[in-house]
C-alpha cells in the first residue's frame, strides 16, 4: 500500500466510524427511543449471559478429566457476581475473564 492509499482507508474508517457515533445522537435527540430500542436495551444483558453459559455448557465431556469443574467453576463465579453486583457488566465481563483464565492457564 502506498502512502496516499494508507490515508485514504484511514480517512475513510475515521468518518465511518464517526457516523456511527453521531447518528443515534440525531435520531433520539429531541424524542423518546422506540419500543423496539428500549426493549433491546433491557433485555440484551440476559440474552448475552444466556449464550455464554449455553456456549460454556454446551461442549463439555463429562466422561473425561476434569469433568466439566472448569466449565461450572466459571458458570457458579458468574453467578455469585451477579447475585451481589446486579451489574450485568461486571458478571459478563468478569465471569468471561475467569472462564478463559481456567481453560487457558489450568490444565
Amino acid at each position: 500500500m502506498t502512502n496516499n492509499e494508507l490515508f485514504l482507508a484511514i480517512a475513510v474508517m475515521t468518518i465511518a466510524n464517526f457516523i456511527t457515533r453521531v447518528v443515534p445522537f440525531l435520531f433520539f435527540a429531541k424524542k423518546e427511543p422506540p419500543e423496539y430500542i428500549v426493549f433491546i436495551e433491557k433485555s440484551f444483558p440476559p440474552i448475552i449471559m444466556t449464550i455464554l453459559i449455553f456456549y460454556t455448557l454446551g461442549k463439555i465431556d463429562f466422561s473425561v478429566a476434569p469433568y466439566g469443574l472448569k466449565e461450572l467453576f466459571a458458570v457458579s463465579l458468574t453467578t455469585v457476581l451477579h447475585i451481589k453486583y446486579s451489574n450485568y457488566l461486571v458478571s459478563i465481563f468478569l465471569g468471561t475473564a475467569f472462564y478463559m483464565y481456567l481453560v487457558q492457564f489450568i490444565v
